[in-house]
């Protein structure tokens, strides 16, 4: 199996970056709440220094690696907006953690060059994608803090998250539905206009891997909207639909990356 080397750039930068969110998982507890967001800032700005550095340097790679990247530093993007607005959330050592093992991942899979017949607009396709991936990371966090507060709520203890369930529910759903758009238009891109975007070798709708998961997360988050709208779909039940719909949606573009660009060695874009 051959990997892609990344760049000394690269590999400076994201270790920078992992050191910088292990600081702020691990002094979290023994600093003030505003040190370690400063930290926590600081290797926000560091993550996106990376990513910038792989998808427009002098030869933008993409991959698995770096959608899972992009997709941790959106939802750490949502929490850094929604802490200015509910400062009782306490996720930041564990998004701090899942940043560090995300940039980790990115620079030991850099992933490979897009294909040289793509359009210039295809990176911006590919980041309406990811943004739905982000969004998506974010309801599922969410979704993962209400489960926390509802056993800690069935322990009688106090929920850490520090949010009432209604306003963590809507948060959710909020997140799900703008998700839902954004993966919506991802697909009618693809759909209308792939050869535009990827150039004249790729004619018309490609029933692969990545669509067919596509599609399934799509449908998955459709019957969960209607669920919620028609049916009132709250508590365990929408959350496993939720659930359901973003590792269909993992699979849809991680999934088939991963396959081909580890299992399979192949470096097509």
């Amino acid at each position: 199996m051959i990997l892609a080397i990344p760049s000394p750039l690269a590999v400076a930068l994201g270790i920078a970056t992992a050191a910088a969110y292990g600081f702020a998982a691990a002094a979290g507890a023994r600093l003030s709440r505003k040190t370690t967001q400063w930290a926590l800032g600081l290797a926000w700005l560091l993550h996106a220094a990376v990513l910038g550095h792989g998808l427009v340097g002098s030869q933008p790679h993409f991959g698995f690696a770096p959608a899972l990247s992009v997709t941790a530093w959106l939802v750490l993007t949502v929490y850094a907006v929604e802490s200015s607005m509910y400062p009782q959330m306490k996720v930041r050592r564990a998004l701090a953690l899942l940043g560090a093992a995300a940039v980790l991942l990115g620079v030991l899979f850099p992933g490979t060059p897009l294909h040289v017949s793509a359009s210039p607009w295809l990176p911006l396709h590919l980041a309406l994608g990811i943004a739905s991936y982000g969004l998506f990371g974010a309801a599922v966090v969410h979704a993962w803090l209400i489960t926390r507060a509802e056993k800690q709520i069935r322990l009688a203890t106090e929920p850490q998250a520090g949010l009432p369930l209604l306003t963590l529910e809507r948060l959710t759903f909020r997140f799900v539905m703008a998700g839902f758009v954004l993966l919506s238009a991802t697909l009618l891109a693809g759909l209308l206009f792939s050869e535009t975007l990827y150039g004249a070798s790729f004619r018309g709708w490609k029933w692969d891997h990545k669509t067919v998961f596509s599609v399934l997360a799509w449908i998955s988050f459709a019957v969960l909207l209607i669920g919620r709208v028609r049916f009132g779909w709250r508590g365990r039940t929408a959350r496993r639909v939720l659930y359901a719909g973003s590792v269909l949606l993992l699979l849809a573009y991680v999934g088939s990356r991963f396959v081909l660009e580890v299992v399979l060695a192949r470096g097509t874009s």
